[in-house]
């Protein structure tokens, strides 16, 4: 209705809202601004406290985390999917609009989104009119609920330049719960612990995920005997060992990797090594080398029936440089 009146030359305004906008640094849900919430422009969203920026894309710092982002096919590099949307961080365009330099993770809003990842903080997602997107709103802007941040990288986007990327899921499709401050550190001065909820709430949701294979798995697992092939670390519970099959590259979108044994680094790795390989902190060198925050760290342990594929390792490394 917001759209619909703007558009026939009304300048439709909630002067309500402007005093229900919460502070500077809100997190996750705005009370009173439901998941499909229509605003005719960006000032009606920033009144309401759901996107505060009327121009930047990204509102947050990497101190902080960030609050929201807005999707309006304003970067060529973006892909919306819905309820999954591959972002392009900002920076680096001209005064046209084109990407003419290389983006880095250290722009304030691009070292939010990383924070964000980081820490499990929910993203709130505002959608803006995008040319040939089958989500996004014809007229205005619509505020379209919390993703989480999944994973972050840098590639070539499609002008030749760096590009940062984010993977974000809606929150109700995410595979994890968020970290909280409290749980990083309950004894640091000024975090408090949050009330929680005695009775989580419960909704249903339909989601569609990528079937893995777990015989693909479990054979790496089993040749390496559950011990981590970077830092040779074997975990134990009960006498059985544990370890995670992690793919060099990622099954879904976009990197879309083969889920096969060449693929998977059982990178036979521990939870820690899986949580650094994934997020760039843990790299592995054409010589099978590894490298942990840029330092020298071992090498992989290899197993004459488990190949590893050099090209999937080379793309690992393109996405951290």
């Amino acid at each position: 209705m917001v759209a619909r009146l703007s558009a026939l030359g009304f300048d439709v305004r909630d002067v309500s809202a402007v005093s229900r906008a919460p502070d500077r640094g809100t997190l996750g849900e705005i009370p009173g601004a439901e998941e499909g919430t229509a605003f005719a422009d960006r000032g009606q969203a920033a009144d309401r406290g759901v996107h505060r920026a009327r121009q930047a894309g990204i509102v947050g710092t990497g101190r902080t985390g960030a609050e929201s982002i807005v999707v309006s096919g304003g970067y060529e590099d973006d892909e919306d999917y819905g309820r999954l949307i591959i972002y392009t961080g900002h920076g680096g365009r001209n005064d046209s609009g084109r990407q003419a330099a290389d983006q880095s993770f250290d722009s304030p809003g691009n070292a939010a989104l990383v924070t964000s990842m980081l820490t499990g903080s929910p993203v709130r997602v505002i959608r803006g009119p995008a040319k040939g997107s089958l989500h996004a709103p014809t007229t205005g802007y619509r505020y379209d609920g919390v993703f989480r941040v999944e994973s972050a990288w840098r590639e070539r986007g499609r002008s030749g330049f760096l590009v940062c990327r984010y993977r974000l899921v809606h929150l109700d499709d995410a595979a994890h719960d968020p970290i909280s401050e409290a749980e990083l550190d309950p004894e640091s001065p000024g975090v408090s612990v949050p009330d929680g909820a005695q009775t989580p709430g419960r909704r249903p949701v339909h989601t569609q995920r990528i079937v893995r294979s777990t015989e693909v798995a479990d054979y790496v697992k089993a040749l390496h005997d559950h011990t981590c092939q970077a830092c040779g670390l074997r975990l134990s519970i009960g006498g059985r060992g544990y370890s995670e099959a992690a793919h060099i590259r990622a099954l879904g979108r976009p990197r879309c990797g083969p889920d096969i044994p060449a693929n998977v680094l059982c990178l036979c790795l521990c939870p820690n090594c899986h949580v650094l390989f994934d997020n760039g902190a843990l790299v592995v060198l054409p010589d099978l080398t590894v490298r942990l925050n840029g330092e020298p760290s071992g090498a992989v342990q290899l197993h004459p029936s488990h190949p590893v594929d050099s090209q999937h390792l080379a793309y690992h490394r393109s996405l951290h440089p």
